[in-house]
């Protein structure tokens, strides 16, 4: 089952973000998964399933949310190089 979640937002915000209404609502569906994603709440599968799109796409525009793909510690890049 899947639930939605309506949002009102000004009828010309698109229009002065440039963008139509449909591409404003892709944007949000990716903006909100690209967030919980960085926040650790979701996994990429989720959040991409979440945005409406595949995992590989998903995880190769989250710099566009300004969200990194990988966010290590020091410490866990340090292991991962020397592992490497």
């Amino acid at each position: 089952m899947n639930y939605q979640l309506n949002i009102a937002y000004p009828e010309k915000l698109p229009d002065a973000l440039h963008l139509t209404h449909e591409q404003f609502k892709e944007n949000a569906k990716m903006a909100m998964a690209a967030k919980l994603f960085e926040m650790g709440k979701l996994s990429s599968g989720i959040a991409a399933q979440l945005a409406g799109v595949d995992r590989v796409f998903f995880l190769i525009n989250l710099h566009k949310y300004g969200v990194n793909m990988i966010d290590l510690d020091n410490d866990e890049l340090e292991s991962d190089l020397k592992n490497a």
